[in-house]
């Protein structure tokens, strides 16, 4: 029984943090967000919206300055306070946000926002159950390598739904009438915000797959419905 103590214990913990995460999460969101009201990015959410046959697309603006696009578990979109600005300026076309939208109802489509939320329980348990595990055998090195492991399977979880949300988003896109272009200009533009800041990655790039493989991987998809 001792010796499954440390495997019990990583459940138990991972049970709490996944509900507290959903909690400070959805208190967040609330306490930062309000509904989105502009008439020319409801024209694109409204054809978003008729492509998935559905009455309305809930987009609502995150009162934070990084630029960035998010699904929350409850399955509403979330464009930051420092994206929907760069559209107001002209940076961004309202194409290219409706791009930043179809990728995020990708992620609410396909269950990644819950997923990953129940993921990000699940790594910091296993980190937990490691290095209690490792430590017995390698005493302060057993941590690092914990870490290390958590981090590769976190990040290749993460590219793996990138890629799928990005398939999704084209999909919806192709069939909204607005079509794949945006993704990928968009993607250019990302591309190019990082070089002006001398390699700082933007936060809606962390975690992310290169933008050169994704607008291949956009590319190879547009090929494979044109045989089709």
């Amino acid at each position: 029984m001792l010796r499954l103590t440390p495997i019990l214990l990583a459940i138990a913990y991972a049970i709490v943090m996944y509900r507290i995460s959903v909690w400070r999460t959805h208190r967040e969101l609330d306490a930062k967000s309000t509904e989105l009201a502009d008439p020319e990015l409801k024209r694109m959410t409204d054809r978003l919206a008729a492509a998935l046959d559905v009455a309305r697309v809930p987009v609502y603006i995150y009162e934070i300055d990084p630029v960035n696009g998010l699904a929350a578990p409850d399955g509403r979109i979330f464009i930051t306070r420092g994206f929907y600005r760069k559209f107001r300026n002209g940076e961004v076309s309202a194409e290219e946000m409706a791009s930043v939208i179809a990728h995020e109802l990708g992620h609410v489509a396909l269950g990644h926002a819950r997923r990953r939320m129940i993921d990000f329980s699940g790594q910091n348990a296993m980190r937990a159950a490691l290095m209690m595990l490792l430590n017995r055998f390698i005493p302060f090195i057993g941590a690092w390598i914990a870490n290390a492991l958590t981090a590769l399977l976190a990040s290749r979880l993460s590219r793996a739904d990138e890629y799928e949300a990005d398939e999704y988003a084209a999909a919806l896109l192709t069939k909204a009438g607005i079509g794949i272009g945006p993704q990928k200009s968009l993607f250019h533009k990302l591309e190019d915000l990082t070089q002006q800041r001398a390699g700082v990655v933007p936060a809606w790039l962390m975690s992310h797959p290169k933008t050169d493989e994704r607008i291949a991987a956009l590319e190879a998809l547009e090929q494979r419905w044109e045989r089709g």
